[in-house]
């Protein structure tokens, strides 16, 4: 075999059937959908119920007042990507945050805010691909706000982290997240009953019009232009505490919210080994993958098995040079002509000739017929880039880096979706107290400078780190997958790709599996710095690997034997039928089931 022989050990089956599958990162959720896929729902209801059930159990990694990006497939149609990432608002631009003082968007505090687009996205999908009424779709999400759920261990433990702000500065998340005026216990029954509230506001919008779709057009008019809207415009305007370290007003209007609209764009593509992977527009970094893959799909195998020295070190820096053509070329704009150059063989021969020995620990954009941009190169004091090692990083003035959710969902007719929705979280601003929610911090990611393919302007989408994958053969999805992790997303994904579509491993043991992620590249969280050569690994890479890997260059962090990767799938046989999923044991939180 040209691939390490994977472990005999699993820390979970690889779960088979022909009914449905579901897995996501929290257990509650993956229960939600496959509770939708028993009572006759496809996978498009499944995961829009599912992902409200996250809004409420996992609120220190996603929200309401996020956003999300899927990847859906419906039998008998085209794959399309679900488009929920909200733009900047009409006020926030470049000269404004300047004006306040600021040389980068704070990372905690409703000015960076961009519009709100998980919501509408979710409602999107339940029209357009869903069968369900809304009003079930949300029971499982209100049922968990209103009766109660067993609050996890990180989420009580980013409380704590972020108790002294909530006390002092914003009183109305204290009030929702410390009732009783302390850090809640973990496990303990935890209610959020004006988001309970909000749910049934929007159920209640539809309640007089005739058709199911008219209900759910009806919900994201409320949403987005209605009652909830107006209540996000007046609650942001109040001055609060920023990142920053000062007050600040949000400026998010109703306005912005009404002119914003999830769709539906075409995803872009790359062919590996007998398979098309799907991934979104380079107004996000999901091309990431795709360059990576065309990097190294030229090598011999034994070269690309992340479990080897050789390998490992071939997937950093082929994702060293992918990452730096996403700081040089992606964003809200880039022309799909200078895409298809950035993802061509052409294109990924002449990178792949830049790969030496040893550890490059430089800024390498490639050429594309455009000037790359560079941003500032700062590097980390004493820390891997972008603070995540495997869990989020959250300090105590809410700047959170590195974590979000996951969903993915395939149904017994072949429907299949990949999803990871983000941002709203409970530490990103202060709580709405009238919603039961906080607005998210996308804009973070957007540079104050003009000159950036991702400079903040208005009306323009931040480059989102969100990025769902697909993988097809035949015209059936045959893989539905994706991680939390920022800027790890695509890294963690590529090891994957590599040991499932190559070293012929299972969905469960290539998770199981350990894993790396390069930092050498400025982070996509504030405060934006990157460490030039490094690598973050799992132990389990072995000392053999990891003293190879040090010899050639790599700055070497050790992250513990389980702490790298949340990924989760559902896969179907297109020769069979037989339905697969797998989900991430890391944090003892990630679940999937199906029969």
């Amino acid at each position: 075999m040209p691939f390490t022989p994977p472990s005999e050990f699993l820390t979970r089956p690889d779960l088979k059937g022909t009914f449905g599958m579901s897995a996501s990162t929290h257990w509650l959720a993956s229960g939600a959908a496959q509770s939708v896929l028993e009572r006759g729902g496809n996978a498009f209801d499944a995961a829009t119920a599912a992902a409200f059930v996250l809004h409420v159990v996992e609120p220190h990694l996603n929200g309401p007042g996020g956003d999300m990006v899927g990847i859906v497939s419906p039998v008998g149609r085209p794959p399309q990507v679900l488009m929920g990432q909200g733009p900047a608002p009409a006020a926030a631009s470049i000269a404004h945050m300047r004006r306040l003082g600021l040389d980068m968007v704070p990372a905690s505090g409703a000015l960076a805010a961009a519009v709100p687009g998980a919501v509408d996205a979710w409602l999107l999908l339940l029209r357009d691909h869903g069968t369900w009424e809304l009003s079930d779709i949300l029971d499982y999400a209100i049922g968990y706000a209103d009766n109660g759920h067993c609050l996890s261990g990180r989420a009580c433990a980013v409380i704590g982290a972020v108790a002294d702000l909530f006390f002092e500065h914003w009183p109305t998340s204290a009030a929702l997240w410390m009732p009783d005026g302390r850090v809640p216990l973990t496990d303990q029954l935890f209610e959020n009953p004006a988001y309970a509230e909000t749910l049934r506001r929007l159920v209640a919008a539809g309640r007089d019009r005739r058709s199911r779709s008219e209900r759910i057009e009806a919900a994201r008019t409320e949403w987005g232009s209605g009652s909830i809207a107006a209540e996000i415009d007046a609650f942001v305007r109040q001055p609060h505490r920023h990142s920053s370290g000062r007050d600040h007003r949000g400026v998010l209007t109703l306005a912005d919210m009404a002119a914003f609209s999830a769709c539906w764009e075409r995803p872009v593509a790359f062919e590996f080994r007998g398979s098309t992977i799907l991934k979104s527009d380079a107004w996000g970094q999901g091309p990431v993958l795709l360059q990576a893959l065309a990097i190294l799909d030229e090598l011999p195998e034994e070269e690309v098995d992340p479990s080897t020295a050789v390998g490992a070190h071939n997937v950093l820096e082929a994702l060293k040079l992918a990452m730096a053509d996403r700081e040089a070329y992606y964003g809200d704009g880039l022309d799909r002509s200078q895409l298809e150059v950035l993802l061509s063989r052409e294109y990924a021969a002449v990178r792949r000739k830049e790969i030496a020995w040893h550890a490059s620990t430089e800024f390498r954009p490639g050429v594309c017929g455009i000037d790359p941009y560079v941003p500032p190169l700062v590097e980390a004091a004493g820390q891997a880039s972008g603070g995540a090692t495997g869990e989020p990083t959250v300090t105590v003035t809410g700047e959170t880096r590195g974590d979000t959710c996951h969903i993915d969902v395939i149904d017994r007719w072949g429907n299949a979706i990949s999803a990871t929705p983000s941002g709203g979280w409970l530490q990103s601003s202060p709580t709405i107290p009238s919603l039961g929610f906080a607005l998210g911090t996308r804009l973070q990611m957007s540079w104050l400078d003009p000159a950036s393919p991702s400079a903040l302007r208005p009306g323009k989408r931040p480059r989102t780190t969100l990025t769902p994958t697909m993988v097809m053969r035949d015209g059936w999805a045959v893989a539905a997958l994706g991680t939390p992790g920022g800027d790890q997303q695509d890294q963690w994904q590529l090891s994957y790709l590599l040991r499932t579509l190559i070293g012929g491993y299972t969905p469960q043991q290539a998770i199981d599996a350990p894993t790396l992620h390069t930092t050498s590249m400025p982070g996509s969280f504030w405060p934006r710095t990157w460490e030039p050569g490094g690598a973050v690994v799992e132990d389990r890479l072995g000392e053999g690997v990891i003293g190879e890997l040090v010899a050639r260059g790599h700055r070497i962090t050790r992250a513990g034997d389980w702490s790298l990767g949340r990924l989760s799938v559902v896969t179907r046989d297109p020769s069979s039928g037989v339905l697969g999923s797998a989900a991430n044991p890391r944090g003892a939180q990630g679940y999937a089931v199906g029969r």
